[in-house]
């Protein structure tokens, strides 16, 4: 059995491959002690080799991986595996969001990384679904029934949520707001994607790619479809583990 585990600043992900593809995955809360929470996660498995990604590999090759690949690469790797005529990836994760750009054969030809602020991530989206009072969940499927967009122009976090609450006190519908924050975020990262190129098939991965709402102004933006995985958050554990199995 080849593991891959991400070790991301909002959650932990592990997937475990066989001869026969994902054996395994499991997705858990980062918490506040990410070095205990994947010792406890990798005793489930009996493994030949553990690759490990994301911000916490380092501390994991350390103790328990025996090779730690970068974020790029796994997200690079996995999404390839899943669609392979993957040339642009869009990940957006908790705390940064990610576009990569793949040549013809699968490699990191250029990408572009936020990881400076809040703006443009799943923390930035999860503060305003609970600023306008919705569950995560619910939030992209709620702004996308609104009537309108009323437009948010800070994407600080901070600022941002105080002007949400400005407007809520200025009777405005919480949908409506929704859709313009939802647009403030596909913006941002569409400049990304503009800088390093656009080429089909994109993928949408991380865990914002279960919003419904940011895959459908991504799509009318580009005037394209995005393909999503089931589990998109799991893309960049696939490709550690894939990597392990290559590795052996």
């Amino acid at each position: 059995m080849f593991v891959g585990i991400d070790i991301g600043s909002r959650s932990i992900k592990v997937v475990a491959l066989n001869g026969e593809g994902i054996a395994d995955f499991k997705v858990v809360d980062t918490g506040f002690n990410p070095h205990e929470r994947s010792l406890e996660l990798m005793k489930s498995y009996n493994a030949q080799k553990i690759v490990a990604t994301g911000y916490g590999r380092h501390f994991a090759r350390d103790d328990f991986a025996d090779s730690v690949i970068t974020e790029i690469k796994a997200h690079a790797i996995g999404s390839r595996h899943l669609f392979p005529g993957c040339r642009t990836i869009i990940d957006i994760g908790g705390q940064d969001s990610k576009v990569i750009a793949l040549d013809e054969q699968g490699r990191v030809a250029d990408f572009q990384m936020n990881d400076r602020c809040a703006a443009g991530t799943g923390k930035f989206l999860e503060v305003m679904a609970k600023t306008l009072g919705f569950s995560l969940d619910a939030f992209g499927v709620e702004s996308l029934k609104a009537d309108k967009a009323v437009k948010v122009n800070s994407m600080c976090t901070v600022f941002a949520e105080s002007e949400v609450v400005s407007l809520l006190a200025k009777k405005e519908e919480p949908r409506n707001i929704g859709l313009g924050l939802h647009q403030s975020v596909v913006e941002r990262v569409s400049s990304m994607l503009h800088r390093v190129g656009i080429a089909d098939d994109i993928v949408l991965s991380g865990g914002v790619g279960y919003n419904s709402c940011i895959q459908k102004l991504f799509e009318q933006k580009l005037g394209r479809m995005l393909y999503r995985y089931d589990h998109p958050e799991i893309a960049g554990a696939l490709g550690a583990a894939l990597t392990a199995r290559e590795q052996s």
